[in-house]
């Protein structure tokens, strides 16, 4: 049998982190003495690297007003993790469709903006690390959409290309998958368009988590 590889970005496609994100980018921005960007921009970087959302946030910045701000928002993330503030919720669906898959013999990964601690800390807080085999991050790859996670994943699991899909919310994911050379499926339940994520070569864009469950089934 094939190896089937689903790989899931975390924010905007398993979990509502948008009101944790912009609570931290809000407090970075303040902490820095700048007016926080409207929580519709703050969306829109929503699973690119910490330096390149705050060059988007920020584009008349220096690297190292980059760097500042990107280290601002960590402290502020972590400050709130520690202080309980941090919900992250599941969407719903989403844990029954995971443990499905990896019951059916799928290998799962996750392909993710945020850092090894906070996807640690999601997934586990969900009860969700135990059904993933690959788990990369911001911390150790370029931002999407290059497609080094991707390629990440795909070592680390033996899955081939053809036989991997790539699950996101955001154009950053779709074209990281395209760059990749797999199956790219959109959702539209996170933080870009439908419309952006078609045009950044989406496959197809499951508008529920039964939709999403019929386009891999596709893939079997």
């Amino acid at each position: 049998m094939s190896l089937r590889l689903a790989i899931f970005d975390c924010d905007g496609t398993l979990v509502d982190s948008q009101a944790d994100i912009c609570a931290a980018m809000d407090a970075a921005f303040e902490a820095a003495g700048l007016v926080p960007p409207d929580r519709n921009a703050t969306r829109r970087v929503v699973g690119l690297s910490l330096p390149e959302a705050m060059r988007r946030l920020r584009p008349d910045g220096t690297a190292d007003d980059h760097s500042m701000l990107a280290q601002l928002y960590r402290d502020a993330f972590r400050e709130r993790r520690m202080a309980g503030q941090v919900a992250e919720p599941l969407y719903e669906g989403i844990a029954a469709l995971i443990e499905e898959l990896a019951g059916a013999g799928w290998l799962l990964g996750v392909a993710t903006g945020k850092s090894d601690r906070g996807l640690a800390h999601c997934l586990e807080t969900h009860g969700l690390a135990g059904h993933f085999i690959t788990l990369q991050t911001a911390d150790r790859h370029p931002s999407k959409p290059h497609p080094s996670m991707i390629e990440a994943c795909l070592a680390e699991s033996g899955a081939s290309p053809s036989e991997t899909a790539m699950i996101g919310d955001t154009a950053f994911d779709m074209s990281m998958a395209v760059n990749a050379g797999v199956r790219a499926i959109g959702v539209d339940w996170g933080y870009h368009h439908p419309r952006e994520l078609v045009e950044a070569g989406a496959e197809a864009v499951a508008g529920s988590i039964a939709e999403l469950r019929l386009l891999l089934k596709g893939m079997e």
